[in-house]
């Protein structure tokens, strides 16, 4: 590549996009990489403040910047088939998602990759839902050219994986335990299932609700109805109502009970500190069994929004999972929900 002034370049081949602004009206390149200059395009290029430019001049050893985008494109994405890319435009790919899931990002080797210098890979946050057309990530190098070597060196840090990962949504058959004499006997209607059922239609993934059953209050019949679900062929069991500490809340005593493995009664997270997450061991299957506080049914996104995904892409949680959830774990409850675009959750 080299530099020349703009009424010498006729017949030079452009080795970048020339952008054209005009407030209002378009943003855009107005000649294309690989553009050969015509007389009639020195005043263009000189209107919109080229009065040099760049053309190509090809050199061992050095990459343009959108053969290097494009190997950053492939660091991220590799050959999945879950995952779209632009073309190249003025150096920069953009990535999006082909298909709904959780998108998974590699974030210690993306900092790995970005610390090395003269190029950039941006994301959304790691462990978000993302849908057909989503935008995931844009890639670029800084200057116009970049050594070969050190695109050899990013290829390097980023490894054999791809940075970037969707994981679809499986199909899962789902029992609905809601607690509570006062539902049982008709004292007052539920408003659980609705709540749960219109959640569970946002991941498009075929989810089953199996039924929904009412046992009240009584320890035994709570844990029989879970155990009820698991021996129907139930994939997750979601149990709501009786999840604070008063006395006569039995439902994380019935969930114990079932035999399933508590691996956390507790989150750092407001909407949904009174979370109870096990797994229930029912002969080959482990069995998810959530039980939901009484924020899931009328606050807009709580705990439930940020763990039923993982779940439902196969994620066993850990308590560490759970602690790294303090950071980003306060919904500020804005009168319109944006979410997932906030900080809640990331």
């Amino acid at each position: 590549m080299k530099c020349i002034k703009t009424e010498d370049a006729v017949g030079q081949v452009l080795c970048h996009d020339i952008t054209q602004i005009i407030p209002g009206v378009k943003k855009g390149p107005v000649f294309k990489k690989g553009h050969i200059v015509q007389k009639e395009d020195i005043p263009v290029l000189l209107s919109v403040g080229k009065e040099n430019l760049y053309v190509w001049e090809k050199s061992e050893g050095i990459l343009h910047e959108d053969e290097a985008a494009e190997i950053l494109r492939d660091i991220c994405m590799g050959d999945s088939q879950l995952m779209k890319a632009s073309a190249p435009s003025e150096g920069k790919i953009e990535i999006t998602a082909a298909c709904t899931g959780l998108l998974k990002i590699n974030s210690q080797k993306l900092f790995e990759v970005n610390s090395i210098g003269q190029m950039m890979i941006a994301t959304i946050h790691s462990n978000r839902v993302v849908h057909k057309g989503d935008k995931l990530a844009g890639t670029r190098i800084i200057p116009l050219v970049i050594e070969e070597e050190k695109m050899k060196a990013a290829r390097k840090v980023a490894g054999s994986q791809p940075l970037l990962k969707i994981i679809p949504f499986e199909k899962k058959r789902i029992g609905l335990v809601t607690t509570g004499s006062e539902v049982k006997k008709g004292l007052i209607k539920d408003a659980f299932g609705d709540v749960l059922r219109k959640k569970l239609s946002e991941y498009e993934a075929g989810l089953e609700v199996m039924n929904q059953v009412f046992p009240g209050d009584e320890l035994e019949a709570i844990k029989n109805e879970i155990l009820n679900f698991a021996r129907a062929g139930a994939d997750i069991i979601l149990c709501t109502g009786g999840m604070s500490v008063d006395p006569d809340d039995r439902t994380p005593g019935a969930i114990k009970a079932s035999g399933a493995e508590i691996i956390t009664y507790g989150a750092p997270v407001l909407p949904g500190a009174m979370f109870l997450l096990s797994y229930l061991q029912y002969n080959s299957k482990k069995i998810p069994v959530m039980g939901l506080p009484g924020c899931v049914m009328y606050a807009g996104r709580t705990i439930f929004d940020l763990v039923l995904p993982r779940i439902l892409c196969g994620e066993e949680l850990s308590v560490a999972d759970f602690a790294a959830f303090g950071e980003g774990g306060l919904c500020l409850g804005c009168k319109e929900c944006h979410y997932p675009n906030c900080g809640f959750g990331k």
